[in-house]
């Protein structure tokens, strides 16, 4: 097991156990920094949705900043049960855990209605995650709802939004992306 440490809010350099477990890669510190210098450093009220959490370090970020609510979605028991004990050192409102496949819980919440400011997308790589999910973001999104998205290369557009900003960071790209 390793330890990430959280790179700012109110959980500052408090840090996370990573599991080892296959695909998991967490997004690096320098990563993460740049996203939220993207972003903006305060995400009151934010409603923010990681759609393939693994370790939960962006979602944790979020709800560091200030976010209202920050739901969790991941699959895989073992990581789900290591996410469980991340999130639980915090005793934190605002963190929502979802065991269930990605695409499942995008297509329930569009159903149900819920809306979403931030949408993270960190899937497994080559397994075409992304085209899969590009289609149910839509019923999940406000107007000016923003798109983070790590891929194994370059996007230039998924679904309705097209990066605005992206960077590399040894194998990963990472794209923010706003509606077209």
């Amino acid at each position: 097991m390793s330890k990430i440490r959280i790179t700012g809010g109110a959980w500052r350099s408090r840090l996370i156990q990573v599991i080892d477990a296959e695909g998991l890669r967490p997004t690096p510190d320098r990563v993460r920094e740049t996203l939220f210098n993207w972003l903006g450093q305060d995400l009151s009220g934010w409603r923010c949705l990681d759609l393939f959490a693994g370790s939960g370090i962006l979602g944790i970020e979020c709800a560091s900043r200030g976010a209202a609510e920050v739901v969790l979605v991941e699959k895989n028991p073992k990581t789900m049960a290591q996410l469980r004990d991340n999130t639980a050192i915090f005793a934190s409102a605002a963190l929502r855990l979802e065991r269930m496949d990605a695409l499942e819980f995008a297509a329930s919440s569009a159903r149900q209605g819920q809306l979403f400011d931030l949408i993270m997308l960190d899937p497994p790589y080559r397994q075409g995650w992304l085209d899969k999910v590009a289609a149910l973001l839509l019923p999940l999104a406000r107007p000016d709802t923003r798109i983070y998205a790590e891929a194994e290369q370059r996007i230039d557009s998924l679904g309705d939004w097209q990066t605005v900003k992206q960077g590399q960071a040894g194998q990963v790209f990472y794209h923010l992306l706003e509606r077209k």
